[in-house]
């Protein structure tokens, strides 16, 4: 993926009569028999996928329990384009379409070439690996279909999950954080995606802000291990996810309410939960987390799960530029290579993602 805000051109082939080229291809919803005859696809479609930030509980989204996410306006923009494409390279544009074609009939075997940028940073736990597999199966189809008969947002995001889980054996948080937008409360479940308990405009006044540690994050042997420790009905992973539902539920209560101080809490607990029952964060983390706390009083939480990665916090949106500045500050000759960057809540992809009703929870589930 290049660097944020820089173009990449993806992989890309197919022929193509020109720009607007309507293709002929049907969605049937389940794989269909092997394509035998393929088509033009357009060029010019652009997909916006915001990133996203999880205030609490991650992991939850497949071990069972609450979760409370927002999408970040830092986006990943993927762009169908005319030329030359490059050869084969087995990326994630050429797995994406690879996907697509046992599932969409009259695709061509090659995908269109794609720009990709992003402003999220990578592997810093805030999906933006996510964002951009979105951004693909969301520019390729609606590309690839008649815009007559797109394919429907929630096939998209269980088939963005699906692809996923195939490489990471994780949940589906990210993939309807993205789409989705604003702020969710999830219900996770073992398989499949979470279900959405609870949808929120997240408060207009506040603003996030991300401390990019510059460390990268890897969540495979972490999935891995927390496996093993749900197969061993290890106690330190019972203990996390109950204080880690019990801060969810109190920081979707916050953003609720608009109460930041009780939201910077609930995320206090949630990050202490991740650190001391599995041993998420790290040194630097912690340095990080420690010199923001002591210079600007601003609570963060590391995102996602795995070490490395980024930490957030929330604040008042007019006070986000002078805090970011001081932070920035008290980091820059310690810390030199952490990135801080305001940033505010994001619409999702797609209005079409906000039809489907919530469905509350009881306050206790999954034995918290």
């Amino acid at each position: 993926m290049a660097p944020p805000g820089r173009p990449a051109r993806a992989a890309a082939q197919g022929h193509r009569r020109g720009a607007g080229a309507v293709p002929r291809v049907q969605c049937h919803g389940k794989v269909p028999g092997p394509v035998t005859e393929s088509t033009d696809v357009r060029f010019g479609v652009r997909a916006t996928v915001p990133c996203r930030a999880c205030l609490s509980g991650e992991d939850l989204d497949w071990l069972g329990g609450r979760s409370v996410s927002v999408a970040l306006g830092l986006p990943t923009v993927v762009t169908t384009v005319p030329g030359p494409p490059p050869p084969p390279t087995g990326d994630w544009a050429d797995q994406v379409w690879d996907f697509l074609r046992t599932r969409l009939t009259g695709l061509p075997p090659r995908p269109p070439a794609t720009e990709v940028t992003s402003e999220a940073p990578s592997a810093s736990g805030l999906s933006s690996s996510t964002a951009l597999i979105v951004g693909l199966f969301r520019a390729y189809t609606d590309a690839g279909v008649p815009a007559s008969d797109p394919v429907p947002v929630a096939t998209l995001a269980q088939w963005a999950y699906e692809f996923e889980f195939r490489h990471f054996n994780g949940g589906g948080m990210d993939h309807l954080a993205v789409i989705e937008g604003g702020a969710l409360l999830l219900e996770g479940r073992p398989t499949g995606l979470p279900a959405v308990v609870e949808r929120a405009g997240f408060p207009a006044d506040w603003a996030v802000l991300v401390l990019d540690s510059a460390s990268r994050k890897d969540t495979s042997d972490h999935i891995r291990t927390v496996r093993a420790q749900l197969r061993d009905g290890d106690p330190a992973l019972a203990a996390y996810l109950k204080e880690a539902d019990t801060a969810s539920a109190d920081a979707w209560s916050a953003i609720g309410s608009g109460e930041l101080g009780a939201l910077a809490e609930a995320m206090d607990r949630a990050h202490t939960a991740m650190r001391d029952h599995q041993r998420m964060s790290t040194p630097l983390l912690e340095a990080l987390r420690a010199a923001a706390l002591r210079s600007t009083g601003l609570t963060l939480k590391l995102s996602g799960a795995g070490g490395g990665g980024a930490l957030v916090g929330v604040c008042r949106a007019a006070d986000a530029d002078d805090i970011a500045a001081a932070l920035r500050e008290t980091l820059r000759t310690e810390h030199p290579d952490a990135r801080v960057i305001p940033t505010r809540a994001s619409a999702g992809i797609v209005p079409e993602a906000h039809t489907s009703r919530p469905r509350h929870l009881p306050d206790q589930m999954n034995g918290s």
